[in-house]
């Protein structure tokens, strides 16, 4: 219930559409009733049970109100029976009927456009919520967690929450207020009657909700499940490639089957018990009604205490309420079925980011002098990748990183623009803890450029403008020229305009490197970072790749981590690192003359 409140706190700014939408609902109820209390005149006129009254009887007190009431309507009858007639004043009767109806269901259909117009509002705010928030969480949160799960904590949990939880908004608004009216009415009929009734309502409610309660834990497994699920097509589609290739297509299914028959035996379980709500209320309603009947049926035959038309009317009201009840039920077990959803929801939407700004964060305006690594450690889980390295890149200076597989190099990449925070030691800029300036402010002045071309589905020109929207048509153009890359946007299809397709599947491994690269000139940073931007490309790729990045160095601070070493000899400094610590550092010439750890390296890509 804790999740199902702050979901619907979500409905704090939409207070116009909830009143709104609660005015109608409350004119569909009291037409609703009218249109069914009207059948008291008309059984009168059909049976010819309507007394001739020459004079109200006044109201002395709150238990006479019923007296009251039906001698004014014996006495206005009488009148008009008198002027027009019996069969006239039945057609009128019926008009009047037909018009409560209309105006029913008038106020209903107006009531349930806001509600839905309410229900759309919040779904669409914890969407971006959510969506928010997983932009905003650290690279860390997203190793721990599977891709899969996530996304469908983003699109099934989100609309499980719609169709379980906030379609009981309208049940929850609705249904209460029919039933407390319709009772006030039932109490004016026939005040025995109607506490007989109210003595039954909790005992069948109890039973309903207690059925209720065994849902949750199905339904927590189910969304759990269903992420595994997901999850396993994600990484199958991802790596389609490989599971051809290994021939694994029947290890791919057996695991994706096993997933899905436990899916598939959460659903039977979770609807099996869901079902149990309508027969039971069947049940419940019917053996209600009979014992009401009995009741009933004492009170006219015994007591002579209820009029026959008042106690058929009195049923038609009952009747009203059971649909509400049951209503009230099956929205107890939608909220129980959907609080899982809501859970996992909020358990992403209340995760914390670490490395949100501090109040204090200060502006980074410009980068002026250097960037200085002091005795920086960093550990992934147990494994420690780095051991108190320490280096300073001075403005307008390149500095490679080298170094085995696993050395750490693309780690200080990722501390320096904080996709993780240092364990140990410090990182600062222009003599400042990275940690102590605004997190947007420092990734403005960092241009990322890495191993993996990253592109979206989405035209080369907006794959461009990603990370300078307001750049101009020049700005580019001579961005994708520095890259080398606009000579072969000229020749695509409708040019800059072209979609490149999933990941920029449309285009070459070259081609796509130099998109990003394009991509990093056009954001004009002063510090760059190149992840092994050339490691994954042919020679002719590689060539032009390498030309452009040269043009892209010029004039600014870069970072070059290089898999091909033949790539950072005009560095001005080169370090080597091997299991998190620096072996090596000077520039490539006397670097080859000591016959160290570079020149090992060196060797082992010559030959």
């Amino acid at each position: 219930m804790k999740n199902y409140l702050r979901i619907l706190r979500y409905a704090g700014p939409y207070r116009r559409l909830i009143v709104l939408a609660t005015i109608f609902n409350v004119l569909m109820v009291l037409f609703s009733l009218a249109s069914i209390t009207v059948l008291i005149p008309i059984l009168k006129i059909i049976f010819q049970n309507t007394r001739e009254v020459s004079e109200v009887v006044p109201l002395t007190s709150i238990t006479e109100l019923r007296v009251h009431l039906e001698s004014l309507l014996n006495y206005q009858f009488t009148i008009w029976m008198e002027r027009h007639g019996r069969q006239q004043v039945l057609l009128w009767t019926l008009a009047f009927a037909a018009g409560m109806f209309l105006l029913k269901n008038l106020f209903r259909y107006l009531g349930a456009i806001f509600i839905i117009a309410l229900r759309n509002a919040i779904e669409r705010d914890l969407r971006n919520d959510i969506h928010y928030r997983v932009l905003h969480l650290p690279l860390q949160f997203f190793s721990e967690k599977r891709k899969g799960d996530i996304a469908a904590r983003m699109t099934t949990d989100v609309l499980e929450i719609q169709w379980a939880i906030l379609s009981t908004v309208k049940r929850l608004v609705e249904a209460p207020l029919m039933i407390l009216i319709t009772l006030g009415l039932m109490l004016v009929l026939s005040p025995q009657l109607t506490f007989f009734v109210i003595l039954l309502i909790p005992i069948t409610g109890f039973i309903i909700t207690s059925i209720g309660n065994i849902l949750k834990k199905p339904s927590e497994d189910a969304k759990k499940e269903l992420g595994k699920l997901m999850s396993l097509i994600d990484e199958n589609i991802a790596g389609l490639a490989i599971v051809k290739s290994y021939v694994a297509e029947n290890y791919a299914q057996s695991s994706f089957r096993q997933s899905n028959q436990r899916y598939y035996e959460y659903m039977n379980q979770l609807e099996y018990r869901r079902e149990l709500s309508s027969p039971i209320s069947e049940v419940l309603g019917s053996l209600v009604i009979l014992i009401i009947i009995w009741f009933g049926s004492t009170l006219i035959l015994d007591q002579q205490a209820l009029e026959p038309e008042v106690f058929i009317t009195f049923i038609a009201l009952f009747y009203q309420i059971i649909n509400p009840a049951k209503a009230i039920s099956v929205a107890i077990y939608d909220i129980k079925r959907g609080d899982a959803s809501a859970q996992r929801v909020m358990q992403l939407i209340d995760s914390v980011n670490p490395l949100a700004d501090r109040p204090d964060a200060q502006p980074l305006l410009a980068f002026k002098e250097a960037i200085r690594f002091e005795a920086v450690r960093f550990r992934y889980a147990e494994k420690e990748v780095l051991r108190g390295l320490s280096f300073t890149v001075k403005k307008g200076q390149t500095v490679a990183l080298v170094g085995q597989s696993g050395s750490g190099k693309s780690t200080l990449a990722y501390l320096l623009n904080r996709f993780y925070d240092v364990v140990g030691g410090q990182i600062e800029i222009d003599g400042t803890d990275i940690r102590d300036l605004r997190l947007a402010d420092l990734r403005s002045h960092i241009g990322y450029i890495s191993q993996d071309a990253v592109l979206f589905h989405d035209t080369v020109r907006n794959n461009l403008l990603f990370g300078n929207e307001g750049a101009s048509e020049a700005d580019l153009i001579r961005a994708a020229k520095v890259a080398n890359a606009h000579e072969f946007i000229e020749k695509l299809e409708r040019g800059y305009d072209t979609n490149i397709g999933d990941d920029g599947q449309k285009l070459s491994g070259g081609q796509r490197q130099r998109l990003t690269i394009a991509r990093a000139v056009l954001k004009n940073p002063p510090i760059l970072i190149l992840d092994e931007a050339t490691s994954a490309l042919d020679s002719e790729s590689e060539k032009l790749v390498q030309e452009a990045l040269l043009k892209v160095m010029a004039n600014r601070t870069s970072i070059v981590i290089a898999h091909r070493l033949s790539t950072i000899q005009h560095a001005d400094e080169i370090i080597v690192l091997n299991e998190g610590e620096i072996v090596e550092r000077g520039q490539h010439e006397a670097l080859l003359s000591r016959g160290g750890a570079y020149q090992k390296l060196v060797s082992l890509q010559s030959f």
